[in-house]
């Protein structure tokens, strides 16, 4: 497989040209299991390979880890990608000069003297108000000095990225796991309006965590209600499962990277092999209509 068969689209409002298809930064710093340098180097060099030219990452990331090697993987091949991290990191207060710092540490660790984009991570730990006068108001002065050229904001629960969007405040969004194949609450509300806004939306973790594949993430594991479930629906998801170990990676990545209203659809792997066989599935063949439809009548408004 090579670049060509790679499909692009546009970020929302930042006309960035982004492979449907991005990397996620989590697996690169060890979250996922040990990682060495090497390993994230080679899934970067490849991921650049297959056309993948969106790197999502965060400070959050193996403690800086994950962008410190992206930095690595990056010397002289910066201007091939859109690089996108986030601020701050869990259990620092989102202020003015907290956002700052985070930026400026990450810059060091990424190798760089810009970001293409640069996101509030994690909403659920800030106030509205709270984000608005530290790290939003932080993003646009760096914007504004041409430091960060967009800028975003992260959240898993889908109400606490309405009232950006509203606002038209950001540019992009990312939400994960929230337009699965068990769940795609998304799609009710947030999804339309971003697209009505013209704000670009990155989806991650389309195989909810795991739970779509034959060993959830380990975090998991302390909440044995949500895995129970996970494996309610999966049961569910039978009729799509082609008969092999994993067989739902591919629907439920087709599904995900299909969406008209998904611009990045991000995959988090140390695996070149995963990589590759996950890049193949980016060649604008979405679920058959009769199995999309299905899928859309078990779940309905129904987060998991």
């Amino acid at each position: 497989m090579g670049w060509k068969e790679m499909e692009y689209t546009l970020l929302g409002k930042t006309n960035f040209r982004v492979s449907k298809l991005g990397l996620g930064g989590a697996p690169l710093g060890g979250d996922f299991g040990d990682t060495t340098d090497e390993q994230a180097l080679r899934v970067i060099d490849a991921a650049l390979d297959l056309g993948i030219n969106f790197i999502d990452t965060a400070p959050l990331y193996g403690g800086g880890e994950s962008e410190r090697r992206v930095g690595l993987a990056l010397k002289g091949k910066r201007s091939r990608v859109i690089l996108a991290t986030k601020a701050v990191v869990r259990g620092v207060p989102y202020t003015y000069e907290n956002t700052l710092r985070s930026v400026e540490e990450s810059l060091k660790r990424l190798q760089t003297d810009y970001l293409d984009l640069i996101q509030l991570h994690e909403l659920e730990s800030v106030s509205y108000e709270a984000a608005m006068e530290g790290t939003i108001k932080a993003f646009l002065k760096l914007k504004k000095e041409g430091i960060v050229r967009a800028i975003g904001v992260n959240a898993g629960q889908l109400d606490r990225l309405l009232p950006f969007v509203r606002e038209g405040i950001v540019d992009t969004i990312q939400t994960f796991g929230r337009y699965t194949l068990m769940d795609y609450t998304a799609k009710d509300e947030l999804l339309p309006l971003a697209s009505r806004a013209h704000v670009g939306v990155i989806h991650g973790s389309p195989l909810c965590t795991g739970l779509l594949t034959e060993s959830p993430a380990p975090f998991l594991y302390k909440y044995p209600e949500k895995i129970a479930e996970g494996e309610r629906r999966k049961r569910q998801l039978e009729f799509l499962r082609q008969g092999r170990p994993n067989g739902l990676v591919e629907p439920a990545l087709r599904f995900s990277l299909t969406c008209p209203d998904i611009a990045v659809t991000l995959t988090g792997t140390t695996s070149v092999e995963e990589l590759t066989q996950n890049a193949a599935y980016c060649d604008g063949r979405g679920l058959p209509v009769e199995h999309e439809s299905k899928v859309l009548s078990l779940f309905p408004g129904q987060p998991l």
